[in-house]
């Protein structure tokens, strides 16, 4: 193991409950090219600010809380974890070493780097399972939310696929935002060609972050935008297994006919 690599840490939680099955230890790692308007953690966007901490600093902290973590096991996060593949890499590679469950929760976007894709793969050869983030199917609307292209996400996703990664897909519901039928669909249409899809969590867009804005003088994009609540998150889950089930359809036919 190279315990001496140092990696920027924004905090850690010691039985994390959403961010992976079971109960995690989490991660939550500094830096993220994104700006997503509706993000939380706005204080995790300098990738050189946090706490420095070494691999091997994370694992003993890991250890002390290990025998609670049964079903469950470490999550790294952020931020975009990617933004320091090297760190998580060798982090995960000690985590598999001692037989325990490995989650990246990720946006994908660092993908469009090519140089950073063979790094990107270091930490995927020792990750069980990726929470992917996908944050709008339409490029346009994807990149005003978050101030990048959607097209890395989408082939990142594929490639997960490609490597018979189980992926988990995320997705923030923001009223007015990301809530039309026409994307949910489309959404569904895009996820049914992942092969290795776990599952499709639907989150709704909270506003707990916003005072963090305040606090570092920085504008709120989705002012007076409301929350989303649990029955508006499930009915656009259901549009979204509605789009992916259309699809496969369609695929199922195209195969019969050809």
């Amino acid at each position: 193991m190279s315990a001496d690599i140092i990696g920027h840490i924004h905090s850690t939680e010691s039985l994390g409950t959403v961010d992976g099955p079971g109960l995690r230890f989490v991660v939550f790692l500094e830096g993220c090219p994104m700006r997503c308007a509706y993000c939380h953690n706005p204080d995790t966007w300098d990738k050189n600010a946090g706490t420095e901490m070494t691999v091997g600093e994370i694992v003993e902290q890991f250890d002390r809380v290990k025998e609670f973590l049964r079903g469950g096991g470490i999550t790294c996060t952020g931020g975009e974890p990617l933004v320091q593949a090297e760190f998580v890499a060798e982090l995960f590679s000690e985590m598999k070493r001692r037989g325990v469950h490995t989650c990246l929760d990720t946006s994908g976007v660092v993908w469009k780097d090519e140089s950073r894709r063979q790094l990107t793969d270091r930490v995927l050869d020792n990750t069980d399972l990726v929470m992917l983030d996908i944050k709008h199917i339409d490029p346009e609307k994807h990149k005003w939310l978050t101030g990048q292209d959607n097209a890395a996400v989408k082939d990142f996703a594929l490639h997960l696929s490609e490597r018979g990664i189980p992926v988990w897909i995320r997705h923030v519901l923001v009223p007015t935002v990301t809530d039309d039928e026409a994307s949910l669909t489309e959404l569904g249409r895009f996820i049914a060609r992942i092969k290795t899809l776990k599952a499709i969590d639907v989150l709704p867009y909270h506003t707990m972050g916003v005072g963090k804005y305040k606090e570092l003088g920085i504008s709120y994009r989705l002012e007076g935008v409301p929350p989303a609540d649990k029955s508006q998150a499930a009915k656009a889950r259901d549009i979204i297994f509605a789009g992916l089930k259309q699809q496969l359809r369609e695929d199922i036919k195209k195969s019969k006919d050809r």
